[in-house]
């Protein structure tokens, strides 16, 4: 007797379907091109701005000098033993995070995370030649042919130029542009710089072409994290339930606004519904609600079924109170200690620099060995000198050693007088 052979266990990951938002027209979706549009433009032509040095630096106005270990910003320049200026603007960066967390939910992911920004302008580029939603999703499960073939290979021929565009805008912080472009075309560039650019231009296609919502989702820790930053007065992007629902068709008695159109569901590029409540996968990007508001126009009914809206303010609206002031929602303790932080932090690096000296010099004793006896039964202590010109150009200094000693014959001896050339590199002393 033969037994049945046993099925094969259920696949515990689904396949992934891939995501295509339709166009959305309204005020985040602009808000979000108008800011597109400027981190990629201060991206690509910062390393471009040029700014004189002297003649033995680069003319460039953003910099990050590795060899030298110097860092220039226009007319800063933050050398190695002020990393705490690094380190205070990395500390502000992370106050800023829980400061726009705290108050209006994940804003730096829907707005100005790379990842956002990139993955919008690839979509940007596949709508522009594949068409909007609809003719995508045809796109996709057609078989391929001599239409889907061009189609997909002049997308991904575009992809590829933005990536390389990236990869290389990155290696330009850190050495003088123009040359490096220069070096980059004729082939004659450092290994280290293609490697760095080839790297950076693969993960850009592949993060922005097609992973997209699973680098968000998966891959990205923010979300995980997020929930730590947020409280009962965040503001967060909800579906109003008690206005919508049941959804259904409009003029239908007990029916709520929701028409179930799934417009909000169309256009989100996490490929979620709003109206299964908050979710890890939502980047507050705001689309949904230009959709749902555009939805509401066309019906006739009130804008806001979709919108931003704090957990403190649904028991409110629920009972047809009105919520509070979105200024009472931002300027709460947890944010105002955010920002004092913050603007604390800013205000002593800002203090620090104008103190800050332009020659650094250092006095200490070599101990090695810590003195010498000599023959007269004198001491010897051996100290080193080390001076630092901040300058752009070459300084000569006058540095005379003295002493308060009585002024007996063996202190006048002892006492020298030395003029030194200190240099933006080492160099010898001119005389002693």
């Amino acid at each position: 007797m033969s037994t049945p052979e046993a099925s094969p266990p259920p696949a515990l990951y689904a396949a992934r379907e891939p995501i295509f938002p339709r166009r959305v027209k309204g005020t985040f979706r602009t808000l979000k091109w108008w800011l597109l549009a400027l981190m990629l433009g201060v991206y690509y032509v910062t390393p471009w701005l040029r700014w004189d040095r002297g003649p033995n630096l680069p003319d460039q106005a953003v910099l990050l000098d590795l060899a030298n270990r110097r860092f220039f910003f226009f007319m800063i320049e933050i050398w190695p033993h002020e990393f705490y200026f690094v380190a205070g603007l990395l500390i502000m960066a992370g106050l800023g995070l829980f400061l726009f967390t705290s108050a209006a939910g994940r804003v730096w992911c829907g707005y100005a995370c790379p990842q956002t920004v990139w993955t919008d302008l690839f979509i940007l580029v596949e709508r522009w030649i594949e068409g909007d939603r609809n003719a995508r999703l045809r796109l996709h499960r057609q078989k391929w042919n001599a239409e889907k073939i061009r189609k997909r290979a002049v997308k991904w021929t575009i992809w590829l130029l933005i990536a390389l565009a990236t990869g290389g805008a990155w290696v330009f912080y850190f050495t003088d542009a123009p040359t490096l472009a220069a070096n980059l075309i004729a082939g004659t560039a450092h290994p280290i710089a293609y490697t760095t650019m080839f790297i950076l231009a693969a993960t850009t296609f592949a993060f922005g072409g097609f992973a997209r919502e699973q680098i968000c989702i998966y891959a990205c820790p923010w979300p995980r994290i997020q929930a730590a930053m947020m409280d009962e007065d965040t503001l967060t992007i909800a579906y109003r339930d008690w206005r919508g629902e049941p959804r259904g068709k409009q003029g239908v008695e007990g029916n709520g606004d929701c028409i179930d159109c799934l417009a909000c569901v169309n256009v989100c590029p996490m490929g979620i519904d709003i109206r299964d409540g908050e979710q890890m996968a939502c980047i507050t990007c705001g689309l949904c609600i230009d959709a749902c508001n555009d939805i509401m126009d066309k019906i006739g009914k009130p804008r806001g079924l979709i919108g931003y809206l704090a957990f403190t303010d649904e028991t409110r609206e629920r009972e047809g109170k009105e919520p509070k002031s979105v200024w009472k929602h931002v300027f709460r303790p947890r944010t105002v200690l955010y920002t004092t932080l913050w603007a604390g932090i800013g205000i002593g690096l800002i203090v620090a620099l104008f103190l800050r000296t332009e020659i650094d010099v250092n006095v200490t004793p070599v101990r090695n060995p810590t003195f010498v006896t000599l023959s007269d039964g004198s001491i010897r202590n051996t100290y080193d000198l080390r001076l630092r010109n901040k300058h752009s150009e070459d300084r000569w200094f006058d540095i005379s050693v003295t002493s308060e000693a009585p002024l007996d014959g063996r202190s006048r001896a002892a006492r020298t007088c030395a003029s030194w050339c200190l240099r933006t590199k080492p160099c010898r002393p001119a005389s002693m």
